[in-house]
């Protein structure tokens, strides 16, 4: 390196005085940029679009479960059993119940 313009040229320092205060600049006028411009929602929520949707949501289940309700719920009582069938003894059956069960098997 015998020459001087073999040498790489000098970056700006971030050091200097003046470099930090264009930093500055640069970050207030980045978060002047960033700052939220007009609302473009109103302040108060449309019913049509919010509270309404919701209300018949819950109008559509209430009938739904009224209705599920309704068919679910018997017609008439379950049918009683008039006449009970004998107890049996433990240990014991009628006579002719193998005869009985070899025809059904058959």
């Amino acid at each position: 390196m015998t020459e001087e313009g073999d040498l790489a040229p000098v970056k700006e320092s971030w050091t200097r005085l003046d470099a930090y205060l264009a930093s500055l600049a640069r970050r207030r006028t980045a978060r002047r940029s960033r700052t939220p411009g007009p609302r473009t929602e109103p302040e108060a929520p449309h019913f049509l679009l919010s509270t309404l949707p919701f209300l018949a949501l819950i109008a559509g289940l209430a009938v739904m479960s009224v209705a599920i309700a309704i068919a679910a719920w018997p017609v008439r009582p379950p049918p009683v059993a008039h006449a009970k069938p004998p107890a049996h003894e433990l240990g014991t059956a009628p006579k002719g119940w193998f005869q009985e069960a070899q025809k059904e098997f058959r």
